[in-house]
């Protein structure tokens, strides 16, 4: 989609239901073989970018903001998944304590700066402010206007500092936002994603709406814009947001030449100490083979083989290597079915990667 078009369920003769099976939701526009191939040559850009960070001893300073499940996290994992924990780090601040609300507002954020060559990721930021506190009633309206006042000369005194401070905005539609929530509820291991305050938030929709409004008129500026990203489609959206992310930092490339391995150190008159006393953790994977597996399979599923009256093994029907009727009559083997088993494709669900 060229740069500055319109989401595709807001283009003319564009149903939504159309655009919801092809790019939103569950599923996406694209394959998830394509998606993780374009995000491994995206993943070796950024490694050179972070080279050339370290090398010039830049300071960055990316800000991702947006409504819940808008897709924040999954971003910024994608982003630093590849790189070097000690110079690239996430920052995603919990709710304020006494001290820190007795604090000018923006010195916890502060704190959390870069030093030359780093880059920080912001997972919410100082935006919190005009978004969640002013909606949610957790800030005074003058806390408020004192930030709007404020921020435009913050962003330009870091900047001044020599901080690149680039800005994300996650835009996610009502539909959407509702199938991740259902899906996070659905899931035991998303769960946690989900609190009291999303809840909230939901029977809020218009009012955070008119929020982020407000807040585009005072933040969204020459020198410090809000680059905003549609993010229905979330292996798109990563995409998209890590190719406009390395085209907003001009870099060269400093891969290291490849090294030789030395050789290892000869053992000489070293000798090692027995194994068999170490506590070694129990081997549950893979699975055990050969003399043991049953048992040790009956063990994990908690069911064990029933054995005959007459104390034999259950012996296979003979019918089951030709495909013909068993004892109870039913068809066993490939060649009894007309069927053939279906190959089973990866799945494209989006959020199996949050």
């Amino acid at each position: 989609m060229p740069v500055g078009s319109p989401p595709l369920a807001s283009l003319p003769g564009m149903h939504y239901t159309f655009f919801r099976r092809h790019s939103v939701g569950e599923k996406s526009a694209m394959k998830k073989k394509d998606y993780l191939k374009e995000l491994d040559r995206l993943t070796v850009e950024l490694v050179k970018l972070q080279e050339w960070v370290k090398a010039k001893k830049l300071k960055v300073v990316v800000l991702f903001e947006g409504r819940d499940a808008a897709g924040k996290g999954g971003v910024i994992k994608a982003i630093t998944g590849g790189l070097n924990p000690r110079f690239a780090r996430i920052v995603a601040l919990a709710a304020p304590t006494e001290r820190e609300r007795n604090q000018w507002y923006f010195q916890r954020y502060v704190a959390q700066l870069p030093t030359g060559g780093e880059m920080v990721f912001f997972d919410r930021s100082w935006y919190n402010r005009a978004g969640v506190e002013r909606v949610m009633g957790f800030c005074t309206e003058e806390e408020y206007r004192e930030f709007a006042r404020s921020v435009p000369e913050f962003e330009r005194m870091l900047q001044r500092a020599g901080i690149i401070l680039i800005k994300y905005w996650f835009s996610v539609s009502d539909e959407v936002q509702e199938s991740r929530f259902r899906d996070r509820i659905r899931d035991p291991a998303k769960r946690w994603k989900l609190s009291p305050m999303d809840m909230d938030a939901r029977s809020k929709w218009i009012e955070y709406s008119k929020a982020k409004d407000d807040l585009f008129e005072f933040s969204d500026l020459p020198d410090s814009p809000w680059h905003v990203v549609d993010a229905d489609d979330k292996y798109c959206a990563r995409l998209n947001t890590i190719a406009h992310f390395l085209g907003k930092i001009p870099y060269g490339d400093l891969t290291p030449e490849p090294i030789e391995l030395p050789p290892r150190q000869e053992g000489g008159d070293y000798k090692r100490p027995p194994i068999e006393g170490l506590k070694w953790i129990p081997r549950v994977y893979p699975e055990p083979k050969g003399k043991g597996a049953k048992a040790t399979k009956a063990t994990k599923t908690g069911k064990a083989e029933k054995p005959r009256k007459d104390g034999k093994k259950e012996k296979p029907d003979k019918g089951a290597k030709k495909g013909k009727p068993g004892k109870d009559g039913g068809a066993i083997g490939r060649k009894a079915g007309k069927e053939s088993p279906r190959k089973v494709e990866p799945s494209a669900n989006p959020d199996e990667d949050s």
